[in-house]
């Protein structure tokens, strides 16, 4: 499989999703969220003033994303920005990747150290968002959770632990809470980022690791069934198109803000794959 560029001009793309009909993914440095059509036409959602990173939609179509240094969520109804949760007492440090389910439960990650120290993260929780706005830390400590996925079923929730090179599933419960966690598989080697669900239960992750450059597709229990190099660092990807047979992918040449912020050398691309979306975050 190959991939063709759709777009270009990015500086650090994160969080994409599909969603009515386009993808749409944040830019950190551009501070904006954006969204594109298969034809490569791109529009610009809504600009913040912070670093935008996990995307996801209320039952009601509102859009939530993450503003990562001040660590909140905002809900963005089309028109106008506002706080939908401040999570400045649940996170130590710049929050990043989120995940909402079709009921409005949302689930945020982060980096799991203080802004400056960037030497050892330290386990973190996962923040939780109730439909009626409700905060909590939820689930045990995780090795720097990024993206996140659910599948069909709904009771569970499946995190990709960038240091700790493994996706953990964890039990979701009616109330929103997380439980048990298992290992879904181990990724030894590889820093899993952004992820996305295919419909025979198999996860494609971007490895943003070192070396890095490439999407792997992983099965329970660690089986890699597919792969996909890369020329830049891949640091997330999407399942979606017409029929959910679309592999999108983002890539940026560092995440550091001081390499690439202003550049535009990051850029979106996709490829077709065998198995398709199986139609959830």
């Amino acid at each position: 499989m190959s991939l063709e560029k759709v777009v270009g001009d990015i500086d650090f793309g994160e969080g994409p999703r599909w969603h009515d009909g386009r993808l749409w993914y944040s830019d950190f440095y551009q501070g904006a969220v954006f969204a594109v059509d298969l034809g490569g036409r791109r529009e610009q959602i809504v600009s913040i003033d912070d670093q935008p990173s996990g995307l996801g939609w209320l039952p009601n179509g509102d859009l939530l994303l993450v503003a990562m240094k001040s660590r909140r969520v905002l809900r963005f109804d089309g028109q106008r920005t506002h706080v939908y949760a401040d999570l400045t007492k649940w996170a130590p440090g710049y929050c990043n990747d989120m995940v909402v389910t079709s009921v409005g439960h949302a689930y945020v990650g982060d980096f799991g150290f203080a802004e400056d120290d960037r030497s050892i993260p330290e386990p973190t929780s996962l923040i939780h968002i109730d439909p009626a706005g409700a905060i909590r830390s939820t689930g045990p400590g995780l090795q720097f959770p990024n993206g996140m996925v659910i599948p069909d079923a709904g009771n569970t929730l499946i995190v990709a632990e960038s240091v700790g090179q493994k996706m953990t599933e964890l039990e979701m419960r009616a109330d929103g809470s997380l439980g048990a966690a298992s290992v879904f598989a181990h990724t030894s080697g590889r820093a899993p980022d952004g992820c996305t669900l295919d419909d025979e239960g198999a996860v494609w992750f971007a490895d943003a690791g070192r070396p890095g450059r490439a999407v792997v597709r992983v099965a329970r229990g660690g089986a890699v069934l597919d792969l996909i190099e890369t020329e830049d660092p891949p640091y997330a990807c999407m399942l979606g198109g017409e029929s959910g047979d679309q592999l999108f992918v983002l890539t940026a040449p560092s995440s550091s803000e001081a390499k690439v912020s202003g550049q535009g050398r990051g850029a979106l691309w996709v490829t077709g794959v065998e198995v398709p979306s199986a139609g959830l975050p």
